[in-house]
């Protein structure tokens, strides 16, 4: 009698395979055709504008870089160099963390609330024609749905990832 750390995996299915290969390649087009988009509007990537609304909706437009880290939509191995690039630009400003010396808090700038507004019509113009367009309101709602239900064992507040551009 095998114990439950020795049973064999179990196969997936045709059908989850073939769910996985194309939840994975419609992630990585629809991205690629946003940043297409915002490339073609002289928009830098999509990275700098789930940063910048991150920290549009934290308190006073403040976040701590681990707060960063935990609510972006992407890898965060980068995200202390497009944060001393976004610095550079004037879009957001390091401050000291009250208190605490030692930490700091990320703040918006207006320039960096200014330029997220600025991608917002681009942006959400993108999702709406690749995604809008082929999905009805009720399709997209399923569409959420299901999404969230993957995310709900993995993600210990899933709601905050289907937040970021409503």
């Amino acid at each position: 009698m095998q114990s439950a750390s020795n049973k064999a995996p179990q196969e997936p299915s045709p059908a989850v395979i073939k769910a996985w290969g194309r939840l994975i390649r419609t992630q990585r087009e629809l991205v690629a055709r946003i940043e297409a988009e915002l490339k073609k509007a002289g928009f830098p990537s999509l990275y700098w504008y789930d940063l910048l609304l991150e920290l549009k909706r934290g308190p006073e437009g403040r976040l701590t870089p681990k707060e960063i880290e935990e609510a972006v939509l992407f890898e965060q191995y980068n995200l202390s160099r497009l944060l001393d690039r976004m610095e550079g630009e004037g879009l957001v400003r390091r401050i000291p963390y009250p208190g605490d010396r030692r930490r700091q808090l990320i703040e918006i700038t207006d320039e960096g609330r200014a330029l997220q507004w600025r991608m917002w019509a681009v942006y959400g113009n993108a999702i709406n024609q690749f995604i809008g367009a082929k999905l009805t309101d009720k399709e997209a709602g399923q569409l959420s749905a299901l999404l969230l239900k993957l995310l709900q064992e993995q993600a210990a507040r899933p709601d905050k990832i289907f937040s970021r551009v409503e």
